[in-house]
């Protein structure tokens, strides 16, 4: 698959922008806060239907502007698309020209794994980073994910607000079973969704390091989570009943879930150089690549945002090579150059791109 065109309009700093791809490797280059990052976030807002960096989507209107929109025009093996998101007041979604109603229906359309200078923090920072991994490349796979994911996170909020009114209002907490029952069943569906693609990172992941670090290291992923079973879920929030309520949140469910490293028997996140840190973190993200092409048999789109500059010239050409097969956008400060007569490069500066 690939993208073809990506049209802006009061997008971050783009007033009205277009910008046509190949299908090899794009290059924008520039200074810092010219608005290249603005590029990778447009594609990745049509691919998963949010940012990865904006809490809001108002973040991402022009400050001089009420709206903005996003088009890309991709093509995939067996199909051509185009996707467009206005944001405002609201958010509204188009898939070949029709409001779609449901996020699941954008999901998979245009598969990406990114890149960027923050995902070291997805080893080194809290379990919700590592969540987020997760939801993000399962929900491309399996846009039914979400739904559920989303379901549960209502119901845990609502469960939430419970507890805080039997703690403050002595409402009867007899009542908490409907919701323990349905956090029991959403438990136990996510946790099926995450246990298979774990298992299926485990599998990609060691041959990946291995050839990485020259059969130096040997890289090992354990999952952690209680929800094993919905019988499970429903004793564990039954045992926890009273010190929630103490609380006022939940306290276990598939929100708590975690997974952790290991590099030749020791934990990354404990012993682990930054080196380690920045070579299994590509480990992990190769495997998410290699994951989504056995799945659909097509490469997603790569997004790496200032991420060539973490590599020397010999390991880009080694990184690259592998991603041969699969369209790349790049973003960094300095021009780079390398061997390949696909290149297509722009200069990124206050809002305007210019081919070269």
């Amino acid at each position: 698959m690939w993208i073809n065109k990506i049209k802006m309009i009061n997008f971050r700093n783009y007033k009205n922008e277009e910008i046509e791809l190949n299908k090899n490797i794009n290059i924008f280059y520039g200074e810092n806060a010219q608005g290249k990052t603005n590029i990778i976030e447009a594609i990745f807002l049509c691919s998963v239907g949010k940012s990865f960096r904006a809490k809001k989507d108002r973040e991402m209107i022009n400050l001089d502007s009420q709206n903005a929109s996003v088009e890309i025009n991709y093509q995939k093996k067996d199909r051509e698309g185009k996707i467009k998101i206005d944001l405002g007041n609201k958010k509204l979604i188009y898939l070949n020209g029709i409001k779609i109603k449901k996020l699941s229906e954008l999901l998979g359309n245009i598969n990406v794994v990114i890149f960027t200078p923050d995902d070291i923090n997805i080893l080194k920072g809290s379990p919700q980073n590592r969540r987020r991994f997760l939801d993000i490349m399962i929900s491309q796979l399996r846009p039914n994910y979400m739904y559920n994911l989303n379901s549960y996170l209502k119901t845990l909020e609502q469960r939430n607000n419970y507890l805080r009114q039997i703690r403050e209002e002595n409402k009867d907490e007899n009542l908490l079973d409907i919701w323990d029952e349905k956090l029991a069943e959403y438990d136990y569906i996510i946790y099926k969704y995450r246990n298979e693609f774990i298992e299926k990172i485990k599998k990609k992941i060691k041959n990946i390091h291995s050839e990485i670090t020259n059969n130096k290291e040997d890289i090992e992923l354990i999952y952690t989570t209680e929800c094993t079973s919905k019988e499970n879920i429903l004793n564990l929030l039954k045992q926890r009943r009273k010190l929630d309520i103490i609380k006022g949140y939940t306290t276990k469910g598939i929100h708590r879930d975690d997974f952790y490293i290991n590099i030749n028997g020791k934990r990354l996140d404990v012993y682990g150089s930054q080196g380690q840190h920045r070579t299994a973190i590509l480990s992990l993200k190769l495997a998410e690549l290699n994951i989504i092409y056995d799945d659909i048999g097509e490469y997603p789109i790569l997004l790496l945002d200032d991420f060539m500059s973490e590599l020397d010239e010999s390991r880009r050409k080694s990184f690259l090579e592998k991603m041969k097969n699969a369209q790349v956008i790049i973003t960094c400060t300095d021009k780079i150059t390398l061997e390949n007569n696909e290149n297509l490069i722009y200069n990124v500066k206050s809002g305007k791109t210019r081919k070269e």
